[in-house]
């Protein structure tokens, strides 16, 4: 995952507690937005859309990585293997 330097966080994470203001929810809330955002400001082209997929590819699997694999270690942990 690209992280951004620290003195670009801040400008970045407005955006973020602006979603959580708004209450966007993963129930279709944030399938909307990220829509949106590509439909109407992503500028057309095969290579922009591309890159635009490749953003929420890695973004999953960073999710997967960083989040759902430690809590998945964790739940092994507590309640044993299968």
């Amino acid at each position: 995952m690209p992280y951004i330097k620290p003195e670009l966080r801040a400008e970045k994470d407005k955006v973020i507690n602006a979603m959580l203001e708004a209450h966007v929810n993963c129930t279709g809330d944030l399938n909307y937005i990220l829509f949106k955002f590509c439909k109407y400001y992503i500028t057309p082209g095969y290579n922009n859309y591309k890159n635009y997929i490749g953003e929420l590819e890695e973004t999953i699997a960073e999710i997967r990585r960083k989040i759902l694999a430690p809590y998945e270690e964790k739940k092994e942990k507590d309640n044993g293997g299968i």
